[in-house]
């Protein structure tokens, strides 16, 4: 795996993020009702509703950084190694999307190629990045957030990355 990320603006980032900043929206909200809990006069009350709110807070930032992270991990290229230089292997690529029916977003000839796949009924499809580095080529896919994190969304990711491989080896 490289270091390097495929960036993402606007709505799109938005978009992609969202279930973080759902669970951090969710925490701040368990963290407001402990604060509240110290205001209600039987302790008993304010017991049980310091226990709930500490029980959803942790679950709430648990369930973020393992979004997060699982976001910031599908953002990461990966490297392959070919033994064409970069305009043959952007060629490769580029027909190899056209095959499979993606809509090309953006494109710099010998540079970087971004492509949304064609998604389902109501998906948009999962995104396509790829840059070329003299005879590497970088590749990214996320999901498509309407079908999320799921393990078909992975397995979706997984197919467009070997379409890909496959067009440069």
């Amino acid at each position: 795996m490289n270091s390097q990320r495929m960036k993402l603006v606007g709505a799109e980032r938005l978009r992609y993020f969202a279930p973080t900043a759902i669970c951090i929206y969710l925490a701040a909200l368990c963290a407001l009702l402990i604060v509240i809990s110290r205001f209600i006069v039987t302790l008993q009350n304010a017991v049980a509703i310091t226990a709930a709110g500490l029980f959803g807070l942790l679950l709430s930032v648990g369930l973020g950084l393992l979004f997060w992270r699982a976001q910031r991990r599908d953002l990461q290229f990966s490297t392959l190694t070919t033994s064409s230089d970069a305009q043959s292997n952007f060629e490769a690529v580029r027909s190899a999307m056209h095959r499979a029916g993606w809509r090309i977003l953006a494109q710099e000839p010998g540079c970087g190629l971004d492509a949304q796949t064609s998604g389902a009924l109501l998906g948009v499809g999962e995104r396509v990045a790829v840059r070329f580095r003299d005879s590497d080529v970088l590749v990214a896919c996320f999901c498509d957030p309407a079908i999320g994190f799921s393990l078909a969304g992975r397995r979706h990711c997984a197919d467009h990355r070997e379409i890909v491989r496959q067009a440069v080896l």
